[in-house]
């Protein structure tokens, strides 16, 4: 199994940046959830990425930068996007942008397409870049379309050996992957939600985003159909178990199965977005075959954790 090293230790930064110089695979530590990361512009490293998870090739990678002159070398920035990295960097927002071929990042990170997706996370992730001097890509670090990991624990029990070093942090303080926001051709689409609420964004910005449909193109991470998808089947939106052995209440749902757990007792969203990739894990250990999953509003960071059930419960490929 891979090592897992607290965040805490006097040589734990380091550690981490000799890793990603070798061109070898860390399990970061970030607000959303833990990344599978290698150094962006290294082509084999980023390969490796895809190895690991078995993530289609088609399917691109988040670049996570230390500051806004590294996501210059990258990217192209709009006075809109030097907005809104202003007002939400670093944080839980990701930003998808024209990139600038001449930026060295390898082109596995794009899988085809002439934009790049970039955010600025939180924390220690932001020093090991800084130290580095190169983006990261990273992807959520799990095998590719199954449940998001939000401790090292989740990690190592999906990757195993293929990271090779796992940096412990603790749980993650949001546990929702990023939102993503595309601002190609002065246009503004929202391509995930995620752990900047959409009404956050829109307030910001005085307008109404647009959301892309479920089916749409993919033009970044997170959008295939069957996702975050645990071992056992969903069925969402439930007002009562029909047979099944798992239940995920919200708020004042008593679903009542073999296994039940809540996202939140209080019908609290930040809460319930915290725990929902470590409950469909549990369910995971207990071996439980069908879960039904309570209703859960479709504001604030609902919308995010409505999208991750929807797509976790979509037929598997």
């Amino acid at each position: 199994m891979a090592q897992i090293s607290p965040a805490t230790e006097e040589n734990a930064l380091d550690n981490a940046v000799a890793v990603l110089r070798a061109g070898q695979l860390l399990a970061i530590p970030t607000e959303t959830v833990y990344g599978l990361a290698a150094d962006a512009t290294n082509g084999q490293a980023v390969a490796k990425i895809y190895a690991a998870k078995g993530r289609p090739s088609f399917n691109p990678l988040i670049i996570h930068c230390a500051d806004m002159e590294m996501v210059a070398r990258f990217a192209h920035v709009s006075q809109r996007a030097a907005l809104l990295a202003n007002a939400f960097w670093p944080g839980p927002l990701t930003l998808v942008m024209p990139v600038k071929p001449e930026g060295g990042l390898s082109d596995l990170v794009l899988a085809g397409l002439n934009t790049v997706a970039i955010r600025i996370p939180r924390g220690i992730t932001r020093d090991i870049i800084q130290k580095l001097g190169s983006p990261l890509a990273a992807p959520s670090a799990n095998l590719s379309g199954r449940v998001s990991t939000t401790t090292a624990q989740h990690v190592s029990a999906q990757l195993g050996n293929k990271v090779d070093l796992i940096l412990d942090n603790g749980p993650c303080s949001l546990g929702l992957e990023s939102t993503i926001l595309s601002l190609i051709d002065d246009g503004l689409t929202l391509l995930r939600p995620g752990g900047l609420p959409l009404e956050e964004l829109e307030k910001f910005l005085g307008s109404s985003i647009k959301q892309a449909p479920v089916n749409a193109e993919i033009a970044a991470p997170g959008m295939l159909a069957s996702h975050y998808a645990p071992s056992g089947s969903l069925r969402l939106n439930a007002l009562e178990v029909e047979g099944e052995d798992g239940a995920l209440n919200f708020g004042p749902s008593k679903l009542e199965a073999t296994h039940t757990l809540s996202l939140s007792r209080d019908g609290n969203l930040e809460e319930a977005a915290a725990n929902l990739f470590a409950h469909l894990t549990a369910f995971d250990k207990l071996g439980v075959k069908n879960i039904a999953a309570a209703p859960v509003p479709l504001r604030g960071l609902g919308l995010a954790i409505n999208d991750r059930l929807t797509r976790a419960a979509a037929p598997k490929e």
